[in-house]
């Protein structure tokens, strides 16, 4: 089986990721950065989501001595020009939580119609390796954004980002559910099938 360094301490993210693996079948025992005491946080200095998912797959690699994995993610607002996008999750400052993060966004919205707050989530994974070129990975979800927040479940902006087809938030929606469908599922299938489709 086939060692691969998902560039994450956090577990509960391995497990998810393994698990979609397991179900497209790929041969790959993921490793979090647990195991690895000396790698730095990854400062995400990109101006793409490319970029800092590249940065933090090459940490992974640097530490490792494996192929790594990263992945970053972005909220993508048709009004506002694409904004918050790559500076998603600090949207509203260093200091940014969930919570100011969502009013600022809403605050940006203000006086915006139901039908023009049409956005995206976007998950992009690099996957790394010693002496390769990264292989890019991309997984979006299209919905709009709502007036107020909804829903008990998820993380970030799920409380106003309903999915297309959906009259439900990502919060709303139980966490099984979500993950079927989510940007960063989509983004892993694609490298699980990748990595099933690379192995002789």
């Amino acid at each position: 089986m086939t060692k691969l360094v998902l560039a994450t301490r956090n577990r509960h993210k391995v497990r998810e990721i393994a698990a979609i693996f397991a179900e497209a079948g790929a041969p790959v025992e993921l490793i979090g950065l647990d195991g690895y005491p000396a790698a730095p946080e990854v400062e995400e200095t990109g101006e793409t989501l490319e970029a800092n998912a590249v940065l933090k797959a090459h940490s992974g690699v640097t530490y490792a001595r494996l192929p790594a994995a990263a992945d970053d993610t972005g909220l993508f607002v048709d009004a506002l020009g694409g904004e918050p996008g790559v500076k998603a999750a600090r949207y509203s400052g260093p200091e940014a939580t969930y919570e100011s993060n969502n009013r600022k966004l809403l605050a940006a919205l203000a006086g915006v119609a139901a039908e023009k707050r049409t956005a995206k989530f976007v998950c992009v994974v690099a996957l790394a390796a010693p002496g390769t070129v990264p292989v890019i990975f991309r997984g979006e979800l299209a919905g709009r954004i709502i007036a107020s927040p909804r829903g008990e479940n998820g993380f970030g902006y799920d409380p106003l980002f309903v999915p297309d087809g959906s009259q439900r938030t990502l919060a709303e929606l139980p966490a099984e559910e979500k993950n079927r469908i989510s940007h960063r599922q989509r983004a892993f299938r694609q490298l699980a099938e990748f990595l099933k489709a690379a192995k002789p």
